[in-house]
């Protein structure tokens, strides 16, 4: 069994990082709110839900070009997203599942 590396506080601020990834986005940003019900005025309060911060990462993960833009973009391995998902609550739950 492999060690998460990654602690909470640090996996946090990576999917705070792909947040402002994908609501820069203008192709990626309407996607993500269809996915997620969530309405853009609204992310900013859905973003304290937990599991919010891994549904994030858990849709950056979901598409390999969206996934290798992002990890190019913050410098880290594509593989450091999932790990970071996994140290967030609910990061295994399927995040399109309606709430």
């Amino acid at each position: 069994m492999q060690v998460n590396h990654h602690s909470r506080e640090s996996a946090e601020a990576l999917a705070v990082q792909a947040l402002g990834f994908v609501a820069s986005d203008p192709e990626l940003l309407p996607r993500f709110l269809a996915i997620t019900g969530i309405e853009a005025q609204h992310i900013r309060r859905a973003a304290i839900e937990p599991g919010f911060l891994a549904g994030v990462l858990q849709f950056i993960l979901a598409h390999e070009p969206t996934l290798l833009r992002f990890s190019e973009e913050a410098g880290i391995a594509p593989g450091e997203v999932g790990k970071a998902a996994r140290a967030l609550p609910l990061g295994n739950e399927d995040h399109e599942r309606s709430i």
